[in-house]
């Protein structure tokens, strides 16, 4: 079996206090009491801004030594450079991310393309040239993107198709194209208000035990608006027996 990581997109988000973090947990002991109950987090603040060394230093001294991070790789290269000429940029972003990026809890770096990015197999191949050691996964939001050929390339590369969960997206391809997936639960289609369902969860769990046995699986929850992000993550865990830092 392969690794198995379960979490959510974040951890700062003000519809968690009083719910999912204690009574009178200040935010700044957040990030440590989320690393008490998941074993991985996608860094989605790293998309909208380039973080401070500083922090990112802090993330790792304030998590468990098993603990990986996620991280969303810059908008500035997914969205306004949208792949064209990243060295310059890609550098940059790794110098901020050194202080995890040379540690053992560095996890995949995540490539979110825009939805008005339609399919340039040219400049995606450039791009995945570009792309520094490690692991990384591209998140397609154009249906074009999703053509054997693509898929090709991906595994060309050894990159992951991130498998992306919205109801609005329909052509969404569950694929394995590396040696590790992240699988993205952005909405429930049958839960109310984006909540996933127990009939979703189940479904879910069992989808990930058959790629387990492939390739590492990391999913996260990004439907963090009031606490579902991590009672659906508490309970996919439950389901699959996956570790679980509160038993």
């Amino acid at each position: 079996m392969a690794n198995l990581r379960i979490g959510c997109s974040g951890w700062i988000y003000r519809s968690w206090k009083d719910d999912f973090y204690p009574k009178g947990c200040p935010q700044r002991r957040w990030l440590e009491h989320y690393a008490g109950q998941f074993d991985t987090v996608e860094v989605n603040s790293t998309f909208y801004r380039l973080p401070k060394r500083e922090a990112v230093a802090a993330w790792v001294q304030r998590t468990p030594d098993d603990f990986v991070f996620t991280i969303k790789a810059s908008r500035y290269l997914t969205h306004v450079r949208r792949l064209r000429d990243m060295d310059e940029g890609v550098q940059r972003f790794w110098e901020r991310i050194e202080p995890l990026a040379v540690t053992p809890k560095m996890g995949p770096v995540l490539w979110q393309l825009p939805p008005n990015f339609h399919r340039d197999d040219d400049r995606l191949g450039a791009a995945l040239w570009q792309l520094p050691p490690g692991r990384h996964a591209v998140e397609f939001r154009h249906p074009s993107w999703f053509a054997p050929e693509v898929l090709a390339l991906l595994r060309e590369h050894g990159v992951a198709l991130t498998i992306a969960d919205h109801p609005e997206r329909p052509w969404q391809r569950h694929e394995l194209t590396a040696d590790f997936t992240i699988v993205r639960f952005h909405y429930g289609s049958r839960g109310r208000r984006g909540n996933y369902s127990e009939t979703e969860l189940r479904a879910w769990a069992d989808r990930l035990a058959r790629w387990r046995r492939e390739a590492d699986v990391f999913a996260y929850f990004n439907n963090d608006w009031e606490g579902f992000a991590p009672r659906n993550a508490r309970r996919l865990q439950q389901l699959l027996r996956a570790p679980s830092r509160v038993g």
